[in-house]
Order: structure tokens, then C-alpha cells, then sequence
């Protein structure tokens, strides 16, 4: 049946606004392998709006292609579009009839595209070999530093060999500073020197202020304690001690030299003094035992070296009165003739007899609660009285005369540090502090503590009291 033309002509345009797409299976060709692909050609003039071709990437991701045209009416915003958020599409537009059959729009790229794997590689390579030589460059640099420092250090050894004589001894040195010098001890520059040329041997002590090692100085065996960097206060105050004037005695530690060894990464505090092989008196008393003359030649040594230190030298190169605060039988060396040194100044006070001032150390140590004075513990002791830093001092040397006379075998009683059989070896302050203090009040000591007649009322007593 034949249709009226305005019917035929209403039917054409329907057709040629439908668009038409490709099958899906052959829409992944390029567009000139499409033979298949037929544009929906439309008449311009009839629409009075655009011819189209686009492409889009459904859910699948299966392309389609298709292509027709599009009303007056919001044709030209249609045609401005080019990015879609939702999905992969780019459409094209033109204005001739039949001019959508040249139109031949292309995907937009994927938004993520896996990288590609000889660019990752390179990628990583670079930052390898970045890194390598970043490090091989800090290594070549400190190296170069350590190697400059070291010539440095040879050098200066070098020259300060010329401060110290070859063949001259430690003795040597000391008497001579004695003799010319101002009492004090060796000057500094050659103190420098002694303390760059000592080769630490082994470990030979530690405790909470550092370590002691055995060292060797041109053959001689010389003590090191090396402070850690914390106890710098402790450091400075022994070291201020020990160059005090006219402060050399035998019965005190002899002391040698003082130095900061810098490393770079880090500080050493060293000071240098006397070696004694028999170590401290709380080691010599476990090992051995002592008979009357003894014990009087350890606690006559000790007590004069306690002396000297209390005792102030008047004259122009005078020595103040010292009190040493931290006396227990660790702090007390044995030198090869059987008598005492007293070693450890790091808290030692001094007395200013002229302003009549206590000068304190400001280090926060504090001396060993198990030798403090009562006063000590219950913190009644007059700070800004010298008299009595005297008098803890001579409480503690009692004590040490305790620990010793245990270990003298004349009355058969086994030794034992002072207070264990009361108060265990790990006491608790509180109750050291009520014990001590009790005690001194009633004055009483088991006579079975004075074994020795001789010492019985004239050496433990006296120390109490």
C-alpha cells in the first residue's frame, strides 16, 4: 500500500534522526577496519539542528560506535560536551547534510593507566644508585675526617713530646712539680700530654660516677677513670681537689693528670692517678685476713690521710681544710706497703677560713647512706658549720675501723660489713635512718665488735662518740 508523500516523507525523517550503532564484537576495530560501520545520514535542512558521531565504552567495556542527528534544540550544548564523568564517551558534531559519515571521534584515554614496567625499572634504578652514592660519599667524608683528625693528634703528640723529656718518669715529673712548681700539681700542658699518650689496657672497676681502667704511660701502669658525661659537676670537683695546694700526701691518692677527650660523637672526662694492684679496702678485707700490727698499720695510715685532708695549712701558698663526705672502704686504696690512700674526692667540701664560707660542690651525688652520720640521715646537720662535715667524716672512719677490725683474727669473729646482722646488705633508708639513729642515742656497742684490747675504748669508741 502506498503511503501519502507528507506520510513518506515524516517516515524518512523518523529514520534518519534513529541513530545506528556497529555490533558490539566488531566495535573494537580501528574506524577503517569498520567496513561494516553505516552512519545514519540525516538532512540538515529538515532538522534544522546537528549531524553526530560518537563513541562510548558501555558497563562491559565494549565500545560502540553510533551516529545520527540531533533537534535544533539543545543540539549546540550536546555537541560542546567532551568530558563525561560517568563513562568513556567523546561525541562530534557538523552542520552538512551527510557530513556525519566523515566524523571519526576516538576514545579519551583511561584516567589509570598501569605504568610501564622499563620506566618503574629505571625509576629504581636511579634511586639505587642515588642512595649508593649519597652513602659512599658520607663514608669517603668522615673517613677523610677521622684520618685528619688522627694525623692531627699524631702531630700534636709529636710535639708535645718536647714538654716531657724521654726517659723522664712519672716520679720524675711529680718531684720536679713539687720541688719548682706551685704545689698544685703537673702543669697542664704536660697534664694534656700524659692523658694523650695513655693506652687503656682492660676494665678493671665500675660505679655510678664511670669507669676505672688500667692504663700504661711510657711502660708505667697508671690508673684511668673515665666519668661519664652526666658527672661532669663530679668530674670538675675532684679534679679541683686534687690541684688544690700542697695537697700531695702518701696517704692520699696520688693524682697524675686531667683531660676532656673529645671524639667528636662524644665526651670523656679523664682523670688519671696512682695505680695500686690491691685494689680498694672493701676488696682487700674479702680475701684477706689481718693481724694486730695490720689493722694498726691500715687505720694509723687512713686516719692520716683523713687528717690531712681536715687540716688547713696556713702561708701564701696555703691549703684550705677539707672534708671528704663520702668515706667508706670502697674509697680507700691499698698500696703495696700495707697502708691506706684515700681516693674519690668528687663531693669533698672546702673551708674558706678567711670569709668563713663552706664551698659545696654542686653535683646532686650523694655519699653512701649505709656510712652516713645520723645527722647526715635525719638531715639536721648544720651545712654552713665546717666543724660538722668533720665530724660525718670521723663517724664514717669509725665505721671503716668497724669493717676492718671484723676481719682481724684475734677474736675469731667472722667479718662482715657493719649493720648485716641487724639490717640485711640491701637496706632501706628509712630504717637504716631509725636504727642509726636509735643506736647513737643509747651509745652502746657490743663489746664483742672490740676484740682487740688495745683498740677496745680508744679507736671504735672514740669514733662514735
Amino acid at each position: 500500500m502506498m503511503l501519502p508523500a507528507s506520510s513518506a516523507a515524516t517516515a524518512q525523517d523518523t529514520a534518519l534522526m534513529t541513530p545506528r550503532t556497529t555490533p558490539a564484537s566488531k566495535s573494537h576495530r580501528p574506524w577503517h577496519l569498520l567496513s561494516d560501520y553505516c552512519t545514519c545520514l540525516c538532512f540538515v535542512y529538515r532538522t534544522n539542528g546537528q549531524c553526530f558521531a560518537i563513541i562510548e565504552e558501555d558497563e562491559n567495556g565494549d565500545v560502540i560506535l553510533s551516529s545520527g542527528c540531533m533537534k535544533y534544540e539543545g543540539s549546540h550544548f550536546q555537541c560542546k560536551v567532551r568530558n563525561f564523568a560517568q563513562t568513556r564517551r567523546t561525541i562530534e558534531c557538523c552542520q552538512f547534510d551527510f557530513c556525519n559519515r566523515d566524523l571519526k571521534p576516538e576514545l579519551p584515554p583511561r584516567d589509570t593507566e598501569p605504568p610501564d614496567p622499563h620506566w618503574l625499572a629505571f625509576l629504581i634504578s636511579v634511586t639505587v644508585c642515588f642512595c649508593t652514592l649519597i652513602c659512599v660519599t658520607v663514608i669517603c667524608y668522615y673517613r677523610y675526617k677521622w684520618q685528619t683528625e688522627r694525623q692531627r693528634y699524631h702531630r700534636d703528640l709529636e710535639q708535645n713530646e718536647a714538654f716531657i723529656p724521654a726517659g723522664e718518669s712519672l716520679k720524675d715529673l711529680i718531684n720536679l712539680s713539687q720541688t719548682s712548681g706551685s704545689g698544685s700539681g703537673l702543669p697542664l700542658l704536660v697534664q694534656r700530654t700524659i692523658a694523650k699518650q695513655i693506652q687503656t689496657v682492660r676494665l678493671i672497676g665500675k660505679g655510678r660516677y664511670g669507669e676505672v681502667w688500667l692504663g700504661r704511660w711510657r711502660g708505667e701502669k697508671v690508673a684511668v677513670k673515665v666519668f661519664f658525661t652526666r658527672e661532669e659537676a663530679s668530674w670538675f670537683r675532684e679534679t679541683e681537689i686534687y690541684q688544690t695546694v700542697l695537697m700531695r700526701h702518701e696517704n692520699i691518692l696520688g693524682f697524675i693528670a686531667a683531660d676532656i677527650n673529645g671524639t667528636g660523637a662524644s665526651t670523656q672526662l679523664y682523670l688519671i692517678t696512682d695505680y695500686h694492684e690491691n685494689g680498694s679496702l672493701y676488696d682487700y678485707l674479702k680475701f684477706t685476713t689481718l693481724d694486730s700490727q695490720a689493722l694498726l698499720k691500715l687505720t694509723y695510715s687512713a686516719a692520716c690521710g683523713l687528717c690531712h685532708l681536715h687540716t688547713e695549712i696556713y702561708g701564701t701558698q696555703g691549703k684550705p681544710a677539707i672534708a671528704h663526705r663520702d668515706l667508706k672502704s670502697k674509697n680507700i686504696l691499698i698500696k703495696k706497703n700495707g697502708t691506706c690512700c684515700i681516693a674519690d674526692l668528687g663531693l669533698a667540701v672546702k673551708f674558706n677560713s678567711d670569709t668563713n664560707e663552706v664551698d659545696i660542690p654542686l653535683s646532686t651525688r650523694m655519699g653512701t647512706r649505709r656510712y652516713m652520720a645520723p645527722e647526715v640521715l635525719d638531715e639536721t646537720l648544720n651545712k654552713n658549720h665546717f666543724q660538722a662535715y668533720i665530724m660525718a667524716d670521723i663517724y664514717s672512719y669509725g665505721l671503716v675501723i668497724w669493717e676492718m677490725a671484723r676481719r682481724c683474727v684475734t677474736g675469731g669473729i667472722h667479718w662482715q660489713i657493719f649493720f648485716v646482722f641487724h639490717l640485711g646488705i640491701f637496706l632501706a633508708i628509712a630504717k637504716k635512718t631509725l636504727y642509726v639513729c636509735c643506736m647513737y642515742s643509747n651509745s652502746c656497742i657490743s663489746a664483742k665488735y672490740c676484740p682487740i684490747p688495745y683498740i677496745n675504748g680508744k679507736l671504735i669508741y672514740s669514733a662514735f662518740r
